[in-house]
């Protein structure tokens, strides 16, 4: 469906004190909170004017990344700006799994990573599917962590196994640096979700994996990294976790769109500017201590909507990047074909970016 012949959504309208100023998180977060807020008081405020006159039916998707996503949903803030939508969460191990979820057309919305997002949209699987919001720029957060205190370069992982969830951002960066090293073919790479990784190191069947939270922290305790996918994007190959929905959904709900919009910018506020109490969201959903998911937070970069508007991402460079990206998957035979260059060219979603942009 083409999106000029979509009714452009009205502006959401923010209230007096801008962006965020609703929601006071010292009256919605309750420190030592463990669980979610269902089982605690507290009023939850959207921090735009909510819009009951939205009634769409939504199926998000949600990973175990310390982001902006994971506030939103511990707080109920979609559902707070939206209350006469039907909206529901599942849980997703990687981006593979988002893969499968949108051939099966089983979500609307779902956070996903650069590289599987690429795949997508790439033949053989030619998903018609758009890019909605960065959720984070991916550094340190995830890495290559080898068990051998020997290990110092990646070089010495020749003839050794590495694991990684295959069609993630983080195989897509290891990838990369095994290219770029001249070891494609010569370290076995095998497939393994992130549960998985940490039962094959304890099991000492992998000398080392590409892994991000909360695994990293566990094979930390008994590795150490080398690598980060900061180092990759030095190589030419950034990394992102996004959230992108399909086209049908997207254009066919624009007010949604819009509204969801505003909320992402709100989780990123949180993150940016009131770490503290966001971290206490994120520790409730992944099943850590506040302190912990607060030391998460400085593994990635988390663009405002105002950067995200820019040209460095919806501007333009997101695109850039989504070529290169399907370039290096291509070259790695881990898609069948480039897709046209428009098909990059419109992942990128910017309308309800734009509408919501100062």
């Amino acid at each position: 469906m083409s999106t000029s012949s979509t009714p452009r959504p009205r502006r959401v309208r923010l209230l007096a004190a801008g962006l965020g100023a609703a929601l006071l998180l010292s009256g919605c977060v309750q420190s030592g909170r463990t669980s979610h807020p269902d089982n605690f008081e507290g009023e939850i405020s959207c921090p735009v004017d909510p819009d009951p006159s939205i009634t769409t039916s939504a199926r998000l998707a949600w990973q175990a990344i310390p982001n902006g996503d994971l506030v939103i949903k511990d707080l109920e803030l979609l559902e707070a700006c939206m209350p006469a939508a039907s909206i529901s969460w599942v849980k997703m191990n990687s981006g593979g799994d988002v893969i499968q979820a949108f051939g099966s057309e089983s979500v609307d919305i779902a956070q996903v990573g650069s590289s599987p997002a690429v795949k997508s949209t790439s033949p053989p699987l030619s998903k018609d599917v758009k890019v909605l919001w960065i959720s984070d720029v991916i550094g340190e957060a995830e890495s290559l962590i080898v068990k051998d205190p020997a290990v110092a370069q990646l070089a010495d992982l020749e003839g050794r196994t590495i694991a990684v969830p295959f069609g993630s951002t983080a195989h897509y960066s290891q990838l990369t640096a095994l290219d770029e090293a001249g070891l494609s073919g010569k370290v076995g790479v095998i497939n393994l979700a992130p549960d998985a990784i940490l039962a094959a190191w304890q099991r000492d069947e992998i000398d080392a994996a590409w892994i991000w939270e909360p695994t990293l922290t566990q094979l930390v305790q008994s590795g150490h990294p080398i690598l980060s996918s900061e180092d990759s994007a030095a190589m030419g190959a950034p990394t992102f976790d996004l959230v992108a929905g399909t086209d049908d959904f997207v254009t066919q709900n624009p007010e949604f769109m819009a509204m969801w919009t505003a909320v992402q910018a709100e989780g990123t506020r949180l993150l940016r500017e009131e770490p503290e109490a966001a971290a206490v969201s994120i520790a409730v959903q992944l099943g850590i201590t506040p302190q912990e998911a607060e030391a998460l937070l400085a593994g990635y970069i988390y663009p405002t909507l105002e950067e995200q508007a820019g040209p460095e991402y919806f501007g333009g460079g997101l695109a850039d990047a989504f070529r290169g990206t399907a370039e290096f998957l291509e070259a790695q035979q881990e898609i069948d074909a480039l897709a046209e260059a428009s098909v990059y060219e419109e992942m990128p979603y910017a309308e309800a970016i734009e509408e919501a942009a100062p």
